[in-house]
């Protein structure tokens, strides 16, 4: 299936993890992709993984999403490289999870600025070009989180809800030239990030899921995949929840 050929991608977040599962996705399916992370390293392998199997289908570009100067050089560079960038898809995510009365500025400022303003600056510097071209697909990972928040969690289930909110706003201000925007919420996916939490934690959050499994980063690239495809030209402004049924509403 090639429902991105002639398409450019660009991924943040996308040197591991569900980034890298987006960007190897459509990359397959034909897309042209721009790896963005915060680690150059990891940018780099990641982009190499994706030439490897198709030449020429990645570039790399390392940058910190929390600073909007730096993300507008970028976007630049990027619609210079690339001539344009049909899909956005804004991965990048952070935690720094304690309780709220043990959270300090620091741990706030953090995840929102990567997490809810990371995702404004690309937005903000994409959604013109995407304009003026009649055409694009803005994709928000959000998280369930971001749905019934978590104890723990105060700030990235704020920064995740945030980004429902912008997901909604922004769909209604650039639907008029075919943009679409719209956000994926995945539940508990095996990451680096989720390998970290204790083990009666996972069981407890397993026994809770009705399809009795955790997510991997491809169930979510496949959700992101049709979601920011041309056949979901007439969906947009919506969350779509891909965890197992962990979430009913």
């Amino acid at each position: 299936m090639d429902r991105f050929v002639d398409q450019v991608a660009l991924v943040t977040g996308a040197g591991r993890g569900i980034g890298l599962a987006i960007a190897r996705r459509l990359a397959t399916e034909g897309a042209r992709v721009a790896i963005i992370s915060r680690s150059e390293e990891n940018a780099r392998r990641a982009a190499d993984e994706l030439n490897g199997r198709r030449p020429d289908s990645a570039k790399a570009y390392a940058v910190d999403v929390a600073d909007g100067n730096a993300v507008a050089d970028l976007c630049r560079s990027v619609v210079k490289d690339f001539g344009k960038v049909s899909v956005l898809v804004n991965n990048a995510g952070i935690t720094r999870d304690r309780l709220s009365m043990r959270m300090g500025p620091d741990d706030w400022n953090a995840v929102l600025d990567t997490n809810l303003k990371g995702a404004f600056h690309f937005v903000q510097h994409l959604q013109r070009p995407m304009m003026k071209a009649s055409y694009g697909r803005i994709v928000n990972i959000t998280s369930v989180s971001g749905l019934v928040g978590q104890a723990g969690q105060v700030n990235y289930s704020a920064s995740k809800a945030g980004l429902i909110g912008l997901t909604k706003a922004l769909a209604r201000e650039v639907a008029g030239r075919n943009v679409t925007v719209n956000a994926i919420a995945p539940g508990f996916i095996s990451t680096d990030m989720t390998a970290e939490l204790p083990e009666n934690v996972r069981t407890q959050v397993l026994g809770q899921i009705p399809l009795s499994r955790f997510g991997n980063a491809e169930d979510v690239a496949a959700a992101v995949a049709f979601i920011a495809s041309p056949e979901a030209g007439y969906i947009t402004g919506q969350v779509l929840v891909v965890d197992g049924g962990l979430v009913m509403a």
